[in-house]
């Protein structure tokens, strides 16, 4: 599974907090929701039990993902306008002439809301392959659209 660099330090830094801040706090919410008696009807216990599991099951995932990528430095890639993973792509829609930017990145640290979109995604796969000037066609819920690659470039 392929990752950034920059994605693979933000996976590492989310890992060490959640081991070093968030899960002795919810050991201690554990502890003393525990203090207050009757388990089977305290919510403070079963709300700290139940984000204590959410905490670990993130552990389990992020070391998978951590253990099993290939982390890929973005920036010592040969210069191409060529896009490819990793790339930041300028895309301006042909429809509307509205432009968004994007990364191609891994399925682990895609977030569409900060321009990071997976390489598994329909966008990545229509852009993939293509230069600067190409158009391509992605098929989405609302129907084809299509877009213009206006800039490739590697950071």
């Amino acid at each position: 599974m392929p990752l950034t660099l920059k994605g693979a330090e933000r996976l590492r830094a989310e890992l060490r907090r959640l081991k070093t801040e968030d899960r002795p706090r919810v050991i201690q919410a554990i502890a003393e929701a525990r203090a207050h008696g009757d388990l089977s009807e305290n919510a403070e216990y079963h709300a700290a039990r139940e984000q204590q599991s959410f905490i670990e099951g993130r552990i389990k995932e992020l070391e998978s993902h951590i253990s099993n990528c290939e982390i890929i430095d973005v920036g010592s890639m040969p210069a191409s306008k060529k896009v490819v993973f990793g790339a930041t792509v300028e895309l301006q829609d042909e429809g509307d002439g509205g432009k968004v930017v994007y990364q191609i990145v891994g399925e682990a640290e895609a977030d569409i809301r900060a321009g990071l979109i997976s390489i598994t995604s329909p966008i990545a796969r229509a852009l993939v392959g293509k230069s600067e000037g190409d158009a391509a066609d992605v098929a989405a819920p609302g129907g084809v659209r299509s877009y213009e690659i206006v800039s490739v470039h590697y950071v």
